[in-house]
This record gives structure tokens, sequence and C-alpha cells, in this order.
């Protein structure tokens, strides 16, 4: 069975982060705002933003179904930790892409890493990878375990104009014309990852603000998006957790409390800093960790927390 937590109602993603360290201030912002994959962007504060509305009940129903129904894959657990990469369009040839967000040519992991998280956006929603196919044979090539990630963004006017009305809630009321819009940013990801062949038991959904295509001021709203996104996911038979860091998730949507699992960054730091993410410090959204992400030599860096490194087949695809 899929490792999946169900997504309950506990406490309250780009390098993530978290509750200040005792030893001194959270990293900076791991890289700049053309920068590729998940990315953290500001220091973390001690205050949380009042919780928002959520369907969380319903969505903890469908993910424990899709968790039940689709089985993790056989990959033979690890002795410890597991090290590895990911990569989206900033890795791409240089100059493709949206105007906002053309890709650099950065280096795609190090031979050392034995798994990459591959993104399926170019920057926010309804935008491709624009090389996703190629990043997908470059890790089917190298016989690596695979997984994904997409950032999640609010609607700009014309995604709302075409899809507030299309998915499974009301979309005469503005939460469910928000939530339709998130559940269509899912479906377009999930056949960009059908076109391009990439066999993935899991989705990591990127919450965090983007540069060029900012969220709204208004908590609750943006909250709608990500549990429409969310359910978009788990509808195509995918399991999801969460990228993001404590302040950045509170900041996008204040205190949506989800429960599943967290793949935790540490910016501009070091390994040793990207497991200690994998603490009780970090939380999220109340989910467990399965990865600390760090960057280094030019890469986002990855390492397995704790003991998933003993399930990995409930967040990869081995080629």
């Amino acid at each position: 069975m899929r490792r999946l937590l169900p997504l309950l109602v506990l406490a309250l993603v780009a390098g993530c982060g978290g509750t200040p360290d005792a030893s001194g201030p959270p990293p900076s912002d791991p890289r700049p705002s053309a920068s590729p994959s998940p990315s953290a962007a500001a220091p973390e504060t001690a205050s949380a933003p009042p919780a928002v509305e959520s369907e969380r009940d319903e969505l903890a129903e469908l993910a424990e179904q899709a968790a039940t129904e689709a089985p993790a894959g056989t990959i033979a657990p690890y002795g410890g930790p597991v090290l590895g990469g990911d990569v989206s369009w900033p890795q791409c040839p240089t100059g493709l892409g949206i105007p906002e967000k053309r890709t650099l040519g950065k280096p795609m992991p190090l031979p050392q890493a034995r798994f990459v998280v591959i993104g399926l956006t170019n920057g926010p929603g309804f935008h491709p990878n624009p090389c996703l196919r190629d990043q997908v044979a470059w890790a089917r090539q190298r016989r690596l375990m695979v997984s994904a990630y997409a950032v999640a963004s609010f609607p700009e006017p014309d995604a709302m104009a075409r899809h507030s009305d299309d998915g499974p809630y009301d979309g005469g009321t503005r939460l469910g014309a928000l939530r339709n819009v998130g559940y269509q940013q899912a479906a377009f990801n999930v056949a960009s990852v059908r076109r391009a062949g990439l066999e993935t038991p899991f989705v990591w959904v990127d919450v965090e603000p983007v540069p060029d295509f900012e969220w709204s001021g208004d908590l609750v709203a943006n909250a709608a998006v990500v549990e429409g996104v969310v359910r978009g996911y788990v509808d195509a038979g995918y399991g999801i957790g969460i990228y993001s860091t404590p302040s950045l998730w509170d900041r996008v949507v204040g205190g949506l409390e989800l429960g599943v699992p967290e793949w935790r960054a540490a910016g501009q730091t070091s390994r040793a800093e990207a497991e200690s993410r994998c603490g009780d410090d970090w939380v999220i959204q109340g989910g467990e960790s399965v990865m600390g992400q760090w960057v280094e030599a030019d890469r986002d860096q990855n390492v397995t927390c704790g003991d998933a490194h003993l399930d990995l087949g409930a967040w990869f695809h081995q080629f």
C-alpha cells in the first residue's frame, strides 16, 4: 500500500524553512527569483496567520482512497539516507520557456544522486516545463528513481474565465470557482506527465510565492486553489505531498492543515542543515518529513529523512 498520511486536521513550499534555528537566524533565500525548482524566499516568522476554510474532511477521504488503491512500487529499501536532486525549467537549455521564466541551462544532479524529482511547470500553473520529456529521458538513461513536483499558483483572469465551472466544485461561488481552477492546474500537469512518459506514484505540490505571478492577499482564496490542486492529483490516482517552508506556507495559505507528507528545504546551507529540517521543529502543515533539500554546487540537492529510505516505492518510480 502506498505510504500516504491521511489529510488530518493538525497544527499548522522552494527551499524549505520553519521556526528560527536556535543557533542563529535562518538561511536566506536559496536562489534568485529566476531560480529552478522550489525555493525559499524570506526569513521565517514566529507568528502564524489565522486558519482558513477548507474541505479537509472530503480531501482526507479521497487521499485515503488513493492510498489504498495505488500500491507502492517494489524499490528495495536502502540501508540509510538516500541522496538525490531535483530539476525543472532552469536546467533546460538556455532561452526556452515563458518570458518571465526563461530557462537557464543550470547543471543536472550530481553523479552520486540516486533519485531526481522532476518539475512539471515553467513557473506558474498552466505553463509546462519546456524540456520535461528530455529530463525524463535523462533519468531513465541513468536508471534513477523519479518523482514529480509542480508549482501551484493563483489563477490569472483568463484561467478563471476558462475553468471556473470546470471541475467538481460549485463554480457559482468564489471559492468553488477557485478550487475548480486549481483542480484544472493539476489536470494540466497530469497530462504533461503522461505525454512525457513520466511514471511516478507521487506529486509534490510546491506552495510558495511565485515572482511575477503573485498569490492574492486573501489567504482563504489562496487555500481554495491549493485544495483544488490537491484534489486534482488525488482524483487522478497520485499520492500527494507539500513542498514549502512553514513561513512561506503561512504567508500563502495561513493555517491550512492537510497533514500530508512534507519535503522541506534549508536553502543555501548544507546537508547537515537539510537533515535537521526533518525534525519536528520544521513541520509545515502537520505531515511527516520525507526529504530535506539544500542548495550546493549550483544544484538543488536532497536527502531522505528518518526511515523514509525504507519505503522509497511510496514516493518514487524506479526506471
